[in-house]
């Protein structure tokens, strides 16, 4: 039996300060294996790791005053918190400051020994708002013997032709830290459980908490299934995902009937659809 127990922090970052949000981000995980000492993977949120202000305080300029590079000390401080708690870590996103000057939303991932195992920024921002440069490919990381993850920020899940790829590379588990503050997420809980029942996976939609977010954190199963899902405040959410329901449901269909995943295989090579052309 494959299982990933996994703790998403549905929590707030000290604004404007990201330094004294990595020293509150390391004493939450190693609180957080204390309390699930089980756990596998912890999960933060969307911009967590930069202290991003409220939605309607003035931040024009805040993310190229706080982007950094990546790899850096910053990656080597989060490196050794996983590593202090044996634990696959993704720990939200941050700005990034490219090689060329731009500055993305980045999200990372590290194994339980502190390597650096997966970067990805966001390929859809949330124009116009988010003034990020969008990434240009998709990803996905393995936890060895268990599952293929694969990584969406926030408004991704709203193009379903971006959950469909990272699918399409082999995930079988979204992680999607989030950041939204507006009345849209309602639609995105919606769209979480789309996305999960289009592509036969699971989704963990990890937002920030009140007053940096609206929360309401889900983990949804493959057949769309709401497993989990938390309130406005700050909390905690755990699970146990039982990989081989994947399985389960791509063979035998959601609900036993419908083989969403094993038609998409079986035909979507033989259509002109560009985004697929190229499986991984």
């Amino acid at each position: 039996m494959r299982t990933l127990s996994i703790a998403g922090l549905q929590t707030v970052p000290v604004f404007r300060d990201p330094a004294a949000t990595l020293d509150l981000l390391r004493g939450r995980v190693l609180g957080t294996k204390a309390v699930v000492p089980g756990v596998d993977l912890i999960l933060l949120p969307e911009l967590h790791l930069s202290g991003q202000p409220r939605l309607l305080d003035e931040q024009a300029s805040y993310p190229d005053e706080v982007a950094v590079e990546l790899p850096g000390p910053l990656t080597e401080a989060l490196g050794e918190i996983a590593a202090e708690a044996g634990v696959c870590l993704v720990p939200g996103t941050v700005f990034e400051r490219a090689p060329d000057g731009r500055v993305h939303n980045t999200a990372l991932a590290f194994s339980p020994q502190g390597e650096l195992m997966a970067r990805y920024r966001k390929v859809f921002p949330w124009q116009p708002h988010e003034e990020c440069a969008p990434g240009s490919e998709f990803v996905t990381f393995d936890i060895p013997g268990i599952a293929r993850i694969g990584l969406a920020i926030c408004y991704d899940g709203n193009f379903p032709e971006a959950i469909r790829q990272l699918a399409w590379m082999g995930a079988e588990v979204i992680l999607q830290p989030t950041l939204t503050t507006t009345s849209d997420r309602n639609a995105e809980l919606v769209l979480a459980r789309a996305n999960a029942i289009a592509n036969q996976l699971y989704v963990v939609n990890l937002n920030a908490a009140s007053p940096a977010g609206l929360g309401r954190s889900l983990v949804v199963d493959p057949e769309g299934l709401v497993r989990q899902q938390a309130g406005e405040a700050e909390e905690l959410l755990t699970d146990v995902l039982d990989l081989d329901a994947v399985t389960r449901v791509r063979e035998h269909g959601t609900a036993g009937v419908s083989r969403i995943w094993d038609q998409a295989q079986r035909l979507v090579p033989e259509l002109e659809l560009p985004m697929y052309a190229r499986p991984e």
